[in-house]
């Protein structure tokens, strides 16, 4: 019995986030010597855990200056989006939890996208928007407990804008500290 934890196999990676250069390392290791008669379940239990370890990586991976970046191209499109009269998911920051914040931040960008679509916007600041939700907000956030969009309330645009924008200033502060 004393050769059942014995052999420790490390498997190392360093899955990077779409449209990101920083590798996230990763060790993951096997421990038991039972498992070694199926090696093809071990190494598609590699990679679901990886994988999942990835998306979790990639879902903390919003910086300060990401959001920084993110309150510049709203100023600049401002004007544009204002001409909308779409009403739209739009959670107060009373509304959000601490834990919820990212899968909030993912409601309101694809509420934005909807509405850039809708108004045919077309020039840098849209992508800068559309670039930020397909490469810094993973398509899976760690949910667990926030509510869906739709349980928001829907609000205007002015509405949806103020409340979009607080909560980047709240993010950008919590994330630079």
């Amino acid at each position: 019995m004393t050769d059942f934890m014995t052999a420790l196999p490390v498997i190392l990676v360093q899955p990077t986030c779409p449209g990101d250069q920083r590798a996230k390392g990763v060790q993951f290791q096997l421990t038991c010597n039972l498992c070694r008669e199926s090696h093809k379940t071990q190494v598609w239990l590699c990679f679901f855990v990886l994988s999942f370890l990835s998306t979790y990586t990639c879902a903390a991976s919003v910086s300060g200056k990401d959001t920084e970046d993110i309150q510049t191209c709203l100023k600049e499109l401002k004007g544009n989006i204002e001409k909308s009269d779409a009403m739209l998911y739009a959670p107060s920051s009373n509304d959000v939890e601490e834990n919820c914040k990212i899968m909030s931040l993912r409601c309101y960008m694809l509420e934005l996208r909807m509405v850039i679509d809708e108004e045919n916007i077309f020039n840098e600041f849209a992508d800068c928007i559309v670039d930020f939700n397909e490469s810094r907000l993973p398509e899976v956030v760690n949910s667990v407990g926030c509510p869906p969009c739709e349980a928001y309330s829907l609000k205007n645009i002015t509405i949806f804008l103020d409340r979009l924008n607080n909560l980047l200033k709240e993010m950008t502060v919590r994330l630079n500290t």
